[in-house]
């Protein structure tokens, strides 16, 4: 119990930090590294120091790399071969070896040259989703491609995990080849194990445990698949964290995935939280001033050189210009991956603390001044492109031209479809928006002009040029959904009315509050109606039935949604 008033002080810290992080917007990563920066020996005041603290740092990167797995299992690496495996394996390549190429120019040897490029490679998937999403562009083409693209990189980074702890023990171009080959050769036989003894124990195992129907004996079992996978790579002289990865990619491909991915990730978070913290740990302000130049010049390496090499790679594959440099920025970013291979590259003496400190840095400043070039990433490639020319784009065949539609309605179910109906009725021009095919081709059987997409996307919404609509009505049964669209809509054509469909009272209100111009509670309007034909079924005049229902709506619902008196 020698350590308990440490542990105490550490986790009382750690709270207040990320606490005030999430009320901040602020990813939470970085506040554990603030934890580290604060509780480390490099500053003043308390010092942290626990001996285990070091093993518990290190499962949050195999917890991490599990449940990367997950996300990538065979079929799926295999399906996204064309675009994001290409271009993502791509961009981690060429930014590795291009400032790999500058670094090693500057003077470092080639094995730590090799590790700054992987380091710089990296991207940050948690400043990239946060910012996205706080900003309404996580389902744009160049947002969702983007993320897309930094999830990916952390597979990428996998054979890293093999590499770096083979650079700090070779010595010499013939014994580094001979190293590399053998420990490629024990990385093929690795995955090979775990790949059939997976495919032939861990479907039957898990169903085994599942009929248990206890979530303690499952996650158990989650525990024990992980870690036995480590413990095969680590027998191997690989890393932990690799046979994690192969672990988690064999449990992908079961239906158990996602309750897989539900009970690991408590003990992901946490330790992968005291991994970051112990990175904070080795993070020394007193060594800044004499490296400063340094830290500048490599934090404008990773901005620049991955801005530039995606931009790019996607104009060579077709993107418009506007939307290659907008991807590039997402992409500017340093990673959290990359301060792991950092800790790698420190404890296998493939670098010096001094380089360690300057790459450590580096990153830091780079995750700032890329969530201002993510945060402002439309601004910046209008600027460096031009404005986009604004013509009308031809939509679909059978559509209305871009030009005449009146109406937007985001979304084809009951209640789109009726709206449909009546305007096509009265010949107003319209254009319908459903995420669902099947909607889709029974809106083209109506004869009603349906595209398939997102309504939220914004790429979509400025095809159909929707700030040219006299009306948008938001009919979808997704709250999150219908909020993304109206407050995008309101922030760029707030001359556009629009009206939204909603459940209850409180979806109406934040419907409201993102800038909705109406919005009408579903059930409550159906209890309307109900009651209005009570009233006429009882000769209630048409005109006072109507002040009526009027009168209901003018008070917010409040005479129908108050609690009876007793």
């Amino acid at each position: 119990m020698e350590h308990l008033a440490q542990i105490i002080l550490l986790l009382g810290v750690t709270v207040a930090v990320v606490v005030v992080f999430q009320r901040l917007r602020i990813p939470t990563s970085l506040g554990y590294l603030l934890v580290g920066v604060i509780l480390g020996p490099h500053t003043i005041g308390p010092t942290v120091y626990v001996p285990e603290f070091k093993a518990l740092a290190e499962f949050g990167v195999v917890f991490l790399l599990f449940t990367i797995g997950l996300n990538f299992s065979l079929p799926q690496l295999h399906a996204l071969r064309h675009q994001v495996f290409g271009l993502g394996t791509g961009q981690v390549v060429l930014t590795t070896v291009a400032v790999g190429i500058v670094v090693w120019l500057a003077g470092l040897p080639v094995a730590a040259a090799f590790v700054i490029g992987a380091v710089f490679a990296q991207s940050s998937t948690t400043i990239i989703g946060s910012l996205l999403s706080e900003q309404g562009e996580e389902n744009s083409r160049h947002g969702r491609l983007g993320l897309a693209l930094s999830v990916f990189q952390d597979v990428t980074a996998v054979p890293f995990l093999v590499i770096i702890p083979v650079l700090g023990v070779s010595i010499g171009a013939a014994a580094l080849g001979g190293e590399l080959g053998w420990a490629m050769i024990k990385a093929a036989f690795a995955f090979a194990l775990v790949f059939f003894v997976g495919r032939w124990l861990l479907r039957p195992l898990f169903h085994l445990v599942a009929e248990r129907r206890s979530a303690e004996v499952f996650t158990l079992a989650v525990l024990l698949v992980a870690l036995l996978a480590a413990w095969t790579t680590n027998s191997f002289g690989l890393s932990l964290a690799f046979g994690a990865f192969l672990a988690g990619m064999m449990l992908g491909e079961t239906e158990f995935r996602h309750q897989v991915e539900s009970s690991m990730r408590p003990f992901r978070d946490v330790l992968l939280g005291i991994f970051f913290i112990g990175i904070g740990m080795r993070f020394d302000p007193a060594a800044i001033p004499p490296i400063w130049h340094w830290t500048l010049l490599g934090a404008l390496l990773i901005v620049v050189s991955k801005t530039l090499i995606v931009a790019a790679m996607m104009r060579k594959g077709g993107a418009d210009a506007l939307q290659s440099w907008r991807t590039g920025l997402l992409l500017s970013v340093g990673g959290e991956f990359g301060l792991a291979l950092i800790a790698i590259a420190l404890d296998s003496r493939v670098i010096d603390e001094v380089l360690g400190q300057i790459a450590i840095t580096s990153v830091l400043l780079s995750m700032i001044v890329g969530a201002a070039l993510i945060r402002f990433n439309r601004a910046i490639a209008t600027w460096i492109v031009g404005e986009p020319r604004d013509e009308l784009q031809p939509l679909p065949e059978g559509m209305p031209d871009a030009g005449e539609i009146q109406v937007v309605i985001g979304g084809y179910g009951r209640v789109g479809h009726t709206i449909a109906v009546l305007l096509k009725t009265s010949g107003i021009p319209f254009v319908a928006v459903d995420h669902d095919a099947k909607r889709v081709a029974r809106g083209r059987t109506d004869g009603h002009p349906v595209l398939y997409g997102d309504i939220s996307d914004p790429e979509l919404l400025a095809t159909i040029h929707v700030e040219r609509a006299a009306l948008v009505v938001i009919t979808i049964d997704q709250a999150e959904m219908a909020l993304r669209t109206v407050s995008f809509l309101r922030k760029t054509c707030p001359q556009v009315p629009v009206i939204a469909r909603a459940r209850d009272l409180e979806a109406t209100a934040h419907l409201l509050d993102a800038g909705a111009t109406h919005a009408y509670p579903e059930a409550i309007e159906a209890s309307l109606r109900l009651g209005a034909t009570a009233l006429q079924i009882l000769r209630v005049p048409s005109a006072d039935i109507d002040l009526i229902m009027q009168g209901v709506r003018d008070w917010d619902y409040q005479p129908v949604v108050e609690e009876p008196r007793k």
